[in-house]
């Protein structure tokens, strides 16, 4: 049976695209952007659907609130994380985000971040500003020889594999689901953790923050690793533990550190603060999927599997990003 989706509530700010194609397929969208916990309990009500990325917070209390009536909840990116599953699965209400859409943008920057770590390119440029030449103070390494671990080889994972393949890294990494073969496609040995840690000059995380990946990194890895291993974080904050980290930097146990996500975001703990103004430390505010093509990926992606669930299109059948899938059978 079809999910009859007609009235679709924006939360928060997505690329026009996806607004355009809901009303050509005769969905009502209204524009309601961050909206307080209070206000969007009293709104939700009065919709089929509800679009987030990262700012809104959907709560059992605003799920409880929708009961009945909200069908399904899209988030404009590959996270699901401002979404409570359990609180939608209860009431029977399907969660989709889009796990392609931001892929090769996270990937880019990843590669980025690698980069500013082995040249540190970012105080070189602030020291030019400043009007000094500090040519010998900014020596670097190369990435030819080097090695990189990939924990977790899903999209990005293998993406960035491929890329860093390129400058000639050894490139290894695990992942639980990922099968050697898989790897192999995109030129990563595929190994088990405990082979990895010792092994690594650089590691970088592409998984969920899930309990198995929540402190992934930690005291006790980062102790496993090579003396002035690199790290680097574009997938959630929580997969590294920040303390730890910081630990290891001022030991030199870890070398530099790239991190894009934090626990809380924007961040306000002491131990973040400390950890982005450390001077081995490149520190980005959450710009993984920040790229004009990215926006439109993922908004246009929202769009597609809403149409695609109400059955209406010969286009837009599929809905590979719906998350709690065990809601499909009560909904069809």
């Amino acid at each position: 049976m079809p999910v009859d989706i007609k009235c679709v509530l924006v939360c928060d700010a997505v690329d026009n695209a996806c607004v355009k194609l809901l009303q050509d397929h005769g969905i009502q969208v209204d524009y309601k952007l961050k909206l307080p916990q209070d206000e969007l309990i009293k709104e939700v009500k009065n919709y089929d659907a509800l679009i987030v990325r990262s700012d809104t917070k959907i709560t059992a209390e605003i799920l409880d609130a929708g009961a009945g009536r909200v069908k399904a909840v899209g988030r404009a990116g590959a996270g699901v994380d401002n979404i409570n599953i359990e609180a939608a699965t209860r009431n029977n209400v399907l969660v989709l985000n889009t796990p392609g859409g931001n892929s090769i943008s996270a990937c880019e920057l990843t590669c980025f971040l690698i980069g500013a770590l082995a040249r540190p390119i970012c105080p070189a440029a602030a020291s030019m500003k400043e009007g000094r030449w500090d040519r010998k103070l900014y020596s670097g390494t190369e990435l030819y020889g080097k090695t990189l671990a990939i924990l977790g080889l899903g999209r990005i994972g293998r993406e960035v594999g491929i890329r860093m393949k390129a400058f000639g890294m050894r490139v290894i990494g695990f992942d639980p689901i990922t099968t050697a073969e898989e790897a192999k496609t995109a030129g990563i040995e595929k190994m088990e953790l405990d082979q990895i840690w010792p092994l690594a000059d650089y590691i970088t995380v592409h998984t969920p923050l899930i309990p198995a990946t929540r402190n992934l990194i930690s005291t006790t890895t980062l102790a496993k690793c090579r003396k002035g291993v690199c790290v680097i974080n574009v997938a959630r904050g929580g997969i590294i533990d920040e303390a730890a980290l910081l630990m290891a930097l001022e030991s030199g146990q870890c070398g530099g550190a790239a991190v894009d996500v934090y626990p809380e975001e924007p961040p306000k703990s002491d131990t973040t603060r400390k950890l982005i103004n450390h001077p081995k430390v490149v520190a980005t505010p959450h710009l993984g999927a920040s790229t004009s093509e990215a926006q439109v990926r993922v908004a246009v992606e929202v769009a597609e599997q809403f149409i695609a669930l109400t059955g209406k299109s010969t286009v837009y059948t599929q809905y590979a990003g719906v998350v709690n899938r065990e809601v499909l059978k009560n909904v069809f």
